[in-house]
């Protein structure tokens, strides 16, 4: 009779439910869990592709992926990270009104650049040991891409991207004070230059060019975003009902013409899914449905460094050792595992655990119910007050 309450607290601590209880935003982490499954969607569907393609190579049979897989895979492709970048600038202004400049680029260099360092290095490593057995042809000139080339290391770019783009917003923000509408024109003018092949082959450089725009909407958007009239029109069933059609027709159009980061159609599309995505979270919200994916969200930060690790030890298990080919099991039970397994992980061993020094250089003090659901997701902005 003991046992249960036990196993039910044991599982309440490795997914660390209580951000349920809810002094968050709810659509902040919809929106968040929306975008990490889409995310290790395609870094799971991208392994399982290079893997059948060197089956291929050796003359070994394998089942092919289905296209509509890879399609989908592109229909996201336009806005989730764009995403991600829309919803920190949403933020930081309130980061700012409550912490000197110093320690807002002090709390960014801690929840991004050293856990990219930290994670980026054991993966590199980890590729290099393991040689044949990943999808990956690492060798020590692997490490010095971390400091100019991260995206030649798989999912990691988005930690420097981020702190980047944060770091020179708010330098031009608090040091030369331009309008909202100058800094979206700079934001615009960099996200163009970003394509340009001679700024785009050193990805350190045009990874924050080209999302500074993005970044730069969220904040110019903040103070009209919380205004109770605009939530209201958010939560609007008939908002999310006049944007669907609009969302599935512009997909449409970029799967049959496909375009890149820095034109002006990918970003047309790519604010269109973003605002579809903000308008679904909040009738999610409303709907008080699909809690899970709060969960999902709450922890974007650790799935999202730590989602390949898992991935690449699924389906080198299921097709080396279990002789599982199948596209979709490896698929969907790589998509599982690969967020699954962070979540625990980072609950049970991270959180006042031995390996607190993997996300942070401060050891933190037990948390308090109240200080756990304010910890940073992928997007790690405080709330506004």
């Amino acid at each position: 009779m003991e046992q249960q309450p036990y196993i039910s607290r044991l599982i309440a601590k490795a997914f660390n439910t209580s951000v349920l209880k809810k002094s968050r935003l709810a659509w902040v982490d919809y929106l968040k869990g929306i975008a990490i499954i889409l995310v290790v969607y395609r870094h799971v569907l991208i392994g399982i592709q290079r893997y059948t393609e060197s089956a291929h190579a050796q003359g070994i049979a394998q089942p092919d992926v289905p296209n509509w897989l890879e399609q989908a895979n592109m229909v996201f492709f336009s806005f989730r990270m764009p995403l991600f970048f829309i919803l920190s600038g949403i933020f930081i202004g309130g980061s700012l009104a409550k912490r000197s400049l110093g320690k807002v680029l002090g709390q960014k260099f801690e929840n991004l650049l050293y856990p990219y360092f930290i994670w980026v290095t054991l993966q590199v490593t980890l590729q290099i040991v393991l040689g044949a057995n990943t999808n990956s042809n690492r060798s020590l000139i692997d490490y010095t891409y971390i400091l100019y080339q991260p995206r030649a290391l798989d999912q990691f770019w988005y930690l420097p991207a981020l702190f980047n783009t944060t770091l020179i917003y708010l330098l031009v923000k608090t040091r030369l004070k331009p309008p909202y509408w100058l800094q979206l024109i700079l934001g615009l003018g960099l996200y163009f230059l970003s394509a340009d092949p001679r700024i785009h082959r050193i990805s350190m450089l045009s990874d924050w060019m080209e999302f500074y725009f993005f970044f730069a909407l969220g904040d110019t958007l903040s103070t009209w975003f919380f205004k109770d009239a605009t939530q209201k029109r958010f939560k609007n069933p008939y908002t999310l009902l006049a944007i669907t059609p609009i969302f599935f027709a512009t997909q449409a159009w970029y799967l049959n013409h496909i375009t890149e980061p820095g034109k002006a159609d990918f970003l047309l599309i790519a604010l269109i899914g973003c605002f579809s995505m903000f308008v679904l979270s909040f009738r999610m919200q409303e709907w008080g449905i699909l809690s899970w994916l709060r969960v999902i969200g709450f922890h974007s930060l650790y799935i999202y460094v730590m989602h390949l690790f898992v991935a690449g030890l699924v389906r080198l298990t299921f097709t080396k050792y279990l002789h599982v080919h199948n596209p979709f099991v490896l698929l969907f039970t790589g998509i599982g595992l690969a967020i699954v397994i962070p979540i625990i992980f980072y609950n049970l061993l991270m959180v006042d655990g031995p390996l607190w020094w993997m996300f942070s250089y401060h050891r933190k003090q037990a948390a308090t119910t109240k200080e756990k659901q304010t910890q940073p997701g992928l997007q790690p902005a405080k709330q506004p007050s």
